[in-house]
């Protein structure tokens, strides 16, 4: 009991005092639960969906509205899938497009773009378990934050994911289910005709929260805290990083300040500038006090859940350092399987425990430091291209399993059949995994990113083109794209 107390309590305290790196993203967390549930009450959510029914003419547009937004609205997955599936719903429902195609675009865009946001709830944690990764092995060449941007261009999957919403949205790339699902929809089934009739009706949002929208919002509501959110947070970054190097009598550079920044401190001054933002917007609207502090307590409620997720993965890692977990299952590669393989073991690994828990954050928790443990015992140079796999993994298994948050969410958020959507959903994200497959693999035999990042570029042109041949001509009757 005294060894779980300590590990449990250095989550909390360190070196005997608060664990600030911790903390400071634990208070990011609130921070973004409190300003997204603000930004449903100001009604930004429904001004913009008014907004953009006026000016998208065509299928096409629907679908590339609804993708593009599922890349700006990155801040948390949840938000995501409901804020983007209020917005578009009622216009792709006015251009047919089937609900399962919108809960594919909702779910393909959220966890891939929070994955490679730092000013994220999933950058946030992701830095933290990197961060400990780094000062348990000893690395100094890079930073938390150093490490996480080198990540991005070697998270394969996250990326192409993303490359195949918007290839389906603009060639239409329906196969197996979701071609079925589109013909039922140019025939004008599988909506509910009341909804359609009044877009203020789409209120996903509130019924997930139970937040009222104000009717008197408009489209600055939603995208001016959200900008501010980004700039507040890179600016914060940039001042911590350029103290840092102040303190260390180094000169400043862009660079530099990002690679020695407090990502903590500054996620929660840009957390609190998107926070009074949003606030500011719903107090001009004459919303009582007593509505926006009930909104304030729901948003930090919804946050609940993913901090207990972050403490649990912190405390497991702990145990899995101390377990030497990763260097026993180096041990058993070693003389066994190439190097050069490990990083698309990683990632199938990873894929296979994310969609058997239905959790990515929790495999990034568990996978994450197993994958740090490994490299430093087998090959050093291949510790980044290794955790790349693991987080790619995750979000690949997390897309195509039934009880993952994010997939039933994507479902709420278009309407859609939740069964219909993961059966829909699953030929592109094997497609995806496919792709990414060969890029971890010429990433583990040459350690060149861009080697790497051509040779799944040219097998994604390739799924493309098959996809492509195996979706039929659209039927007559289909709305014009």
């Amino acid at each position: 009991m005294s060894y779980i107390g300590t590990t449990v309590s250095g989550v909390f305290i360190e070196d005997g005092g608060i664990n600030t790196w911790n903390m400071s993203i634990l208070a990011f967390l609130v921070l973004l639960g409190m300003m997204t549930a603000l930004l449903t009450l100001s009604g930004g959510t429904l001004a913009f969906a008014e907004w953009a029914q006026s000016r998208v003419k065509s299928k096409r547009g629907s679908k590339l509205l609804a993708a593009f937004l599922g890349v700006f609205i990155f801040v948390d997955d949840y938000f995501n899938s409901l804020a983007v599936g209020a917005i578009s719903r009622p216009v792709t429902d006015r251009f047919y497009v089937s609900r399962a195609k919108l809960a594919y675009i909702l779910d393909s865009t959220a966890a891939p773009m929070c994955v490679v946001m730092p000013a994220s709830s999933w950058g946030a944690y992701i830095i933290t378990i990197i961060g400990g990764i780094l000062v348990s092995h000893g690395i100094t060449e890079y930073s938390a934050l150093g490490a996480y941007v080198r990540l991005i261009p070697m998270n394969f999957y996250a990326v192409f994911a993303l490359l195949m919403v918007f290839a389906v949205a603009w060639f239409g790339l329906d196969v197996g289910k979701m071609r079925k699902h589109e013909i039922a929809a140019s025939q004008g089934l599988g909506f509910d005709p009341q909804e359609a009739e009044d877009s203020k009706q789409a209120h996903d949002i509130n019924e997930e929260l139970d937040i009222r929208q104000s009717e008197q919002g408009k489209v600055s509501d939603l995208v001016l805290p959200i900008i501010l959110l980004i700039v507040a947070t890179v600016a914060s970054m940039l001042y911590t990083g350029g103290q840092s190097l102040s303190a260390d009598n180094k000169a400043f550079t862009i660079l530099g300040a990002f690679e020695n920044t407090d990502v903590g401190t500054s996620l929660v001054y840009g957390g609190l500038v998107g926070l009074v933002s949003a606030l500011i917007t719903v107090l001009k609207q004459g919303i009582k006090l007593g509505e926006v502090s009930r909104t304030l307590w729901i948003g930090a409620k919804s946050m609940f859940g993913a901090i207990l997720i972050l403490i649990f993965a912190w405390t497991i890692g702990s145990i899995i350092g101390d377990m030497n977990t990763g260097k026993y299952l180096s041990t058993l590669a070693q003389g066994n399987i190439g190097t050069h393989w490990l990083p698309v073991i990683l990632f199938l690994l990873a894929g296979l425990m994310a969609f058997s828990t239905g959790t990515s954050w929790g495999t990034f928790g568990i996978m994450l430091p197993i994958a740090g443990d490994m490299a430093a015992a087998t090959e050093i140079s291949l510790m980044l291209p290794m955790l790349a796999a693991v987080l790619a993994g995750s979000v690949f298994g997390d897309h195509c399993s039934p009880i993952s948050d994010t997939t039933i969410l994507s479902s709420t958020g278009a309407r859609c059949d939740h069964i219909d959507h993961v059966s829909t959903q699953l030929p592109y994200a094997l497609s995806v995994a496919g792709v990414s497959c060969i890029g971890f693999i010429a990433l583990g035999m040459t350690e060149s990113i861009g080697l790497s990042f051509v040779a799944s570029s040219v097998a994604f042109v390739a799924v493309c083109v098959v996809l492509s041949s195996l979706s039929k001509a659209k039927m007559a009757s289909c709305p014009d794209t």
